[in-house]
């Protein structure tokens, strides 16, 4: 269970990947820049245009290795997996509880907890932390409104609902969150979410970590045996990892916004990476993906103690102990969903 999933991310955008018996071949203008053999891998993620042979399409199929496809920038395109591991009864029940309002009520309630209760923990260890390079005050008062909004999560009465309290939560948050940067304050400026597309280098970065965290999800959904396009608070949509988006809230900040703080505050990342489009849309070069990536598999392995387990694990197999977890629980091993809840 503690064995994280080894994953090959290929970053060049001008990248071919074939396949030479039982091996990956990533080649670059017909040049071969690399190899690997398939048995080391549970997933490829491939941030380039010119794509992957048939032959390692069906091989990768094959031996359950997810195919991941982004474009240089990072927005997720396609995902080709084989066969869902797991047993059809769990994927039936899951299928049977997503019609239920008061089980997915239930489930979507403790993930929206997760992410108020995590987010304002940010705030809290900013405030004890960083004191005289914050406004206080301004935090503070945040940080109290969104303990008022995990009563109010609690108590609603419906996904509609839940989700304008999700919808608020989250600007209180975020109309902090610029407070967060301690460093680097000229280049990396915040003054709301905005994506499809990104307008600023802070939201560019964030949507890239929200894409390596959703990917993350979805494959420890696909492994436990749940479908991650079957969600909970999401709804139903072809194409959309419903699921993964509805696991994804509780991990958000303590996975995805520390990371992208981190790169910052401790000036791993600097502005000159990024260009912004006619349309005003920010892109990170290929050096600074490149750099995100490496520090994105370097957190992973960071080890924290699981809150509800009390075990050690990697940052890395967060993702696959919550999917565990929330299997359990439709399987009515567990009496509610253990949300992440992090200090």
């Amino acid at each position: 269970m503690k064995k994280l999933l080894n994953t090959l991310y290929v970053t060049s955008e001008n990248s071919y990947l074939g396949l030479d018996g039982e091996n990956i071949v990533v080649y670059d203008d017909k040049k071969e820049i690399g190899r690997l053999p398939l048995h080391n891998l549970e997933g490829i993620v491939s941030f380039g245009y010119r794509g992957t042979s048939p032959a390692l399409m069906g091989a990768c199929v094959e031996k359950n290795i997810s195919l991941c496809y982004l474009t240089p920038q990072g927005k997720f395109l396609a995902r080709v997996t084989g066969k869902i591991k797991g047993n059809v009864v769990l994927r039936q029940q899951q299928f049977l509880s997503s019609r239920d309002e008061k089980i997915s009520l239930d489930i979507a309630k403790n993930c929206i907890l997760g992410k108020v209760y995590n987010a304002r923990w940010i705030l809290e260890r900013a405030i004890r932390d960083h004191p005289m390079q914050i406004d206080v005050e301004a935090v503070k008062s945040s940080s109290v409104k969104l303990k008022e909004f995990l009563e109010y999560i609690q108590n609603a009465n419906s996904i509609e609902q839940l989700r304008g309290y999700e919808g608020e939560a989250a600007s209180i948050y975020f109309g902090v969150f610029d407070e967060l940067i301690l460093q680097q304050k000229k280049d990396f400026q915040f003054h709301g979410r905005n994506r499809r597309p990104p307008l600023d280098n802070v939201n560019a970065m964030l949507s890239f970590a929200y894409t390596l965290l959703n990917n993350q999800i979805t494959s420890a959904l696909e492994v436990v045996g749940l479908d991650p396009y079957v969600g909970f608070m999401h709804t139903d949509r072809p194409g959309r990892t419903s699921l993964s988006l509805d696991l994804i809230e509780e991990l958000r900040a303590v996975m995805a916004d520390r990371f992208v703080l981190s790169l910052i505050n401790k000036k791993i990342v600097n502005g000159k990476n990024f260009t912004q489009k006619e349309n005003g849309a920010v892109l990170m070069d290929f050096d600074t993906r490149k750099k995100l990536l490496s520090e994105w598999q370097n957190k992973k392995k960071e080890i924290i103690t699981h809150p509800y387990l009390k075990e050690k694990i990697e940052w890395g197999m967060v993702p696959y102990v919550q999917a565990m977890l929330l299997a359990r629980y439709l399987r009515g091993d567990l009496d509610a969903y253990p949300v992440f809840l992090w200090k």
